[in-house]
């Protein structure tokens, strides 16, 4: 029953350089498969063009184009294709069988310890490897000491589900060696024990801080002063339902400007909010904004006819793509942190590549990361993912300035959206 294997995913390039490659994905379809595999697509650095989805709750046909951002990034395709075949249901008849069966346990946590001489861009130099390497970095404790050396505390998973054979912990290390010369002293991977994950597990904020990061309004201290066009066109954001189109489907409409994981962002806000998308289309960027159209029904099968709800959802689709991520700075004592936070998905992940594109900006402006970590944290609504970097002084960037901040949060945000 079903297609061969192989043909779940086919991935075909274009005969042009930097036109976009189709992915198309043709299995049985599941809960929240268009987020997990949008998901991945980001994981990997790739941009969505485009994209075509349709389900009758059954089976499911999805098209992604896409691009590498940047068009420098070299890309594992085969990789990629094996990691969005993993998520795929499976096409065999167990499958029909045992759709009620629970959810895979989790991947195993490891963690990563790497001891080394400091300078700048370490950090971001350290993650961007792990990335290449298909590791995901889900808690992270970086410490700088008094003489001039930084231990880096990664808990991490493994994409490729290899971290169990000592051979790819024994490379792992041997890549991160080699790429870090002379400042790594050295490296070790083993499985994180349980208490150290606990550990690790959630944080508390100061009360004005939390406030000022998951306020729903975006204060004019909060906005960056170069940013003010692009939260006006953000603010342009629509969001209507119209339930006389189809008889049996809510149309769903959005228009908005274009930023980096928005497709994943709306995906993966249906899914929490369990809607079911049965057919989709999203257009190609049309001077900087996208046009979405989504053809959804409730997990039930049904039109989505509760103004309330109908209220609800397009109110959380635009918060995420007002606000997709929290960025600020906040004095703590004698310190700066920078301050980032994003939401999770009810299935506990976190977005992807945050890490690295924070730690990217700072090393582009030149800041130095003193002290950084990873953590949980839980508002009323929602849970949520937070980085902390502690910041050290600079000549370019006095952080007791006002407009250094400024600047830095400028730089931040926009390398996490992508514009």
């Amino acid at each position: 029953m079903g297609i061969a294997w192989d043909d779940v995913v086919l991935i075909e390039h274009s005969g042009k350089p930097g036109d976009p490659t189709a992915i198309t994905v043709n299995c049985p379809d599941k809960a929240g498969l268009g987020c997990d595999l949008c998901r991945i697509v980001l994981e990997f650095g790739l941009y969505v063009t485009r994209a075509d989805f349709a389900t009758d709750g059954k089976w499911c046909y999805i098209v992604l184009w896409v691009v590498p951002r940047p068009s420098s990034l070299k890309v594992d395709w085969g990789s990629l294709k094996n990691r969005l075949m993993f998520t795929c249901p499976s096409c065999m008849i167990s499958f029909y069988l045992n759709q009620q069966s629970t959810a895979s346990a989790p991947p195993p946590v490891y963690l990563l310890k790497v001891f080394c001489l400091d300078r700048k861009g370490l950090l971001h130099d350290v993650t961007k490897i792990l990335c290449e390497l298909e590791l995901t970095i889900q808690r992270v404790k970086v410490m700088t000491t008094p003489d001039d050396k930084v231990l880096d505390l990664f808990f991490i998973t493994d994409g490729m589900d290899l971290l169990h054979m000592k051979q790819r912990r024994d490379e792992t290390c041997e890549h991160l060696s080699d790429v870090l010369g002379e400042y790594c002293i050295s490296c070790e991977l083993q499985l994180s024990r349980p208490e150290c994950e606990v550990q690790q597990g959630f944080t508390s904020l100061p009360q004005e801080v939390a406030e000022e990061l998951f306020s729903c309004e975006l204060s004019k201290e909060a906005v960056p002063m170069s940013a003010a066009s692009d939260t006006a066109k953000l603010k342009k954001a629509t969001v209507t339902v119209d339930n006389l189109l189809s008889p049996v489907h809510t149309l769903l409409q959005i228009q908005c400007v274009d930023q980096k994981g928005l497709i994943y962002d709306i995906l993966r806000t249906s899914k929490d909010c369990d809607i079911r998308i049965a057919f989709g289309r999203i257009q190609s960027t049309a001077k900087g904004y996208r046009t979405i159209d989504l053809f959804i029904q409730t997990t039930d099968g049904n039109k989505i006819l509760d103004e309330e709800t109908q209220k609800s959802l397009c109110s959380r689709l635009k918060e995420e793509m007002l606000h997709p991520l929290r960025v600020t700075v906040a004095s703590r004592g004698p310190d700066t942190e920078l301050l980032v936070a994003n939401p999770v998905e009810l299935s506990g992940k976190g977005r992807p590549r945050v890490f690295y594109d924070v730690t990217s900006a700072l090393k582009k402006l030149g800041i130095c990361i003193f002290s950084a970590e990873i953590a949980r944290h839980s508002t009323e609504e929602r849970q949520w993912e937070v980085y902390r970097f502690r910041l050290e002084e600079s000549p370019e960037y006095p952080l007791a300035s006002r407009r250094a901040r400024t600047e830095i949060v400028d730089r931040v945000k926009k390398t996490l959206m992508g514009w």
